[in-house]
Order: C-alpha cells, then sequence, then structure tokens
C-alpha cells in the first residue's frame, strides 16, 4: 500500500510555520481561502522556497486567477499559465491548476501548463468535482504528464465521496496519484486512506488557518498508517 503524504493549506507565514514544525510532506500555497483559494505572491512564493530550502516542506502553488467558476476566457488561461512559469521560476515543485469548458475538463489548458514547467509537478484541483464525471476526467488525464489529482470524490466533503474517490484511484491505474481533499476530519483520515489516497489534503482548522495541534492530529492519524 503506498504510504500517503500530508499536505498541509497554506497561505502566510503562519502557515508556513505550522506546516514546517508537524513535518508536513508539502504545502499547497495559496491565498485568499475566503474564496476558495487564489495565486499568492510572488513574495510568499519566495518566503515558502525559502523555509523548504531549510528544511520544510515542499512547494506546490495554487494557480487560479479569480474566484468563481472554472470556466476562463482565454486572456485568464493566458495569464495562469504564466502565473504557473513564474512560480516554478520562483523555485515552487509544483503548480496546481485546472479548468473546465462546458462542462467537461480543459484538456487543452492543462496540457499548456504541463508542457510549460518543465519537470515541475503539476497537480489538477478540485475543478474535477464540478464536473459530471470526476473518474471519466482521471481517465482523460492518464499519459498527459499530470502528478496527481485533488478530489472530495465530487461530493461537498471528500468523507461523503469515499467511493467514488477509491474509483478514481483505480481509474488512475497508477499513473496518476489521487489526493483526497475537502471536509477532511482527522476522524475520517482511516476511511479515506482505505480508498488508497496517495495523500491527504487539509487545512487543519475550521477559520482558515492551520492550528498546530490539529495538524499534529492529522499526521499523527496518517502516521498511523504507515
Amino acid at each position: 500500500m503506498t504510504v500517503p503524504a500530508f499536505e498541509l493549506i497554506a497561505q502566510d507565514p503562519h502557515g508556513l510555520e505550522v506546516a514546517a514544525s508537524v513535518g508536513a510532506d508539502r504545502i499547497e500555497l495559496c491565498c485568499a481561502l475566503e474564496l476558495g483559494g487564489l495565486t499568492p505572491s510572488l513574495a510568499l512564493i519566495d518566503a515558502a522556497v525559502a523555509a523548504r530550502d531549510a528544511g520544510g516542506p515542499g512547494v506546490h502553488v495554487l494557480v487560479r486567477s479569480r474566484p468563481g467558476g472554472f470556466e476562463y476566457h482565454p486572456a485568464e488561461l493566458d495569464l495562469m499559465v504564466a502565473d504557473a512559469v513564474t512560480s516554478v521560476q520562483h523555485g515552487a515543485d509544483g503548480v496546481v491548476i485546472g479548468a473546465s469548458e462546458r462542462g467537461v475538463l480543459d484538456l487543452a489548458f492543462v496540457d499548456r501548463v504541463v508542457s510549460s514547467v518543465g519537470d515541475a509537478s503539476v497537480t489538477v484541483h478540485r475543478v474535477v468535482d464540478s464536473l459530471a464525471d470526476p473518474v471519466g476526467a482521471v481517465i482523460s488525464l492518464r499519459d498527459r504528464g499530470v502528478r496527481r489529482v485533488l478530489t472530495s470524490g465530487g461530493a461537498a466533503k471528500a468523507p461523503d465521496g469515499v467511493a467514488t474517490i477509491a474509483a478514481m484511484v483505480q481509474a488512475a491505474e497508477g499513473q496518476i496519484e489521487i489526493m483526497a481533499g475537502g471536509g477532511v476530519s482527522v476522524a475520517s483520515v482511516p476511511a479515506l486512506i482505505d480508498a488508497r489516497v496517495s495523500a491527504i489534503h487539509a487545512s487543519a482548522s475550521g477559520d482558515g488557518q492551520p492550528d498546530v495541534a490539529v495538524a499534529r492530529q492529522f499526521e499523527a492519524a496518517i502516521r498511523r498508517s504507515r
């Protein structure tokens, strides 16, 4: 069984400190979590990369140009490709992206990002949960150079979508990691791990700020599965 990783959401220096102190494997770096998460500033990316270089977790930057839905105008897509490239140029290990078009995954945008960021890791975010067929979305991403998919299994909260998450893991056929995120609690970690996810993605807080004690509970719950 694959050892699951712990990815903590961070949107400020406090989040970077918490992630480092609990030994998170990586962070999803963003801002404006109250809006669903947006692209962070370059200064915050630089701070996260410096923290990583000092022994902290890997840095994966959310690239999302605005709140709202996931259908974008061409200029917005161009901007996000540029933000992805800039994030990697500033030292990020990977980027987290996604877009849809008429209710299906925008694979052309995914391909543009993958081809633009070199060896950096590409994660497709919960845009897949807004689609009618999250499992089909995973199948469409195989062999496209995408490293992982973040999902709640199409449900509002990942614990409620665990059956679909398990189906997505099977559909990935080992070519893409499936990471569970969205409404994840410490208590729900064992069931998600039983679905054979590659990672648990959490804010470790209910108010957008990670709490050290809660983050440590997540890390302990994941470690017990190892």
